[in-house]
């Protein structure tokens, strides 16, 4: 079967089985998960208080930017995985080349900027706990969500940068494979 960019000839018919198991679709699924999780780790018990204290805080060192970005990073990442998952289920009916290639380009810029995110969201979430002081917890409140949170966000590093295998029909995934992935879409121009 002839390829064009990551898939067969347009007029392809959508098979859900043989869909949900390619590499890509997997990982983003994966990556889909990831993102409720951190989302949720940190909306539900990412805030907490001393007990002489009305008020909620972050439970990073009270430092609000860090459940901020926690909680606006896993709500874009869920909303960027659901739209690219359609995409994906669309991918095969698009008949123009250059629309495939702009469609190509965009999961790898978009995977390689998420990359990058959930990068500076796992060095300033682990940051902000680590600096966090225990007075500021008392009844230890919390602090498995943090840590799930953190170890999510590190994991969603590699899931995102993982993504887009499913474009390459060359070399394993071990051999540089968002700058591979960008070169055979140049060579293909």
């Amino acid at each position: 079967m002839e390829q064009a960019y990551g898939a067969g000839k347009a007029g392809g018919t959508f098979d859900p089985i043989t869909f949900f198991q390619q590499p890509q679709a997997i990982l983003r699924i994966v990556s889909w998960i990831f993102s409720i999780v951190i989302f949720g780790c940190i909306a539900n018990e990412g805030y907490v208080n001393r007990p002489d204290e009305v008020e909620e805080h972050c439970i990073f060192n009270r430092n609000q930017n860090a459940c901020n970005y926690a909680v606006g990073m896993g709500a874009l990442a869920f909303l960027c995985c659901a739209a690219f998952m359609a995409l994906d289920v669309y991918f095969p009916q698009i008949s123009s080349v250059k629309d495939r290639k702009k469609a190509v380009l965009a999961d790898i810029g978009i995977s390689a900027f998420w990359s990058f995110v959930w990068f500076v969201g796992f060095c300033f979430l682990a940051n902000q706990w680590q600096v966090a002081k225990p007075e500021d917890n008392p009844l230890k409140a919390g602090g498995d969500a943090a840590r799930a949170a953190i170890t999510f966000a590190f994991f969603s590093i590699f899931t995102w940068s993982e993504i887009n295998d499913g474009w390459d029909n060359g070399p394993s995934s071990s051999q540089g494979l968002l700058l591979h992935q960008i070169a055979l879409v140049m060579m293909n121009q």
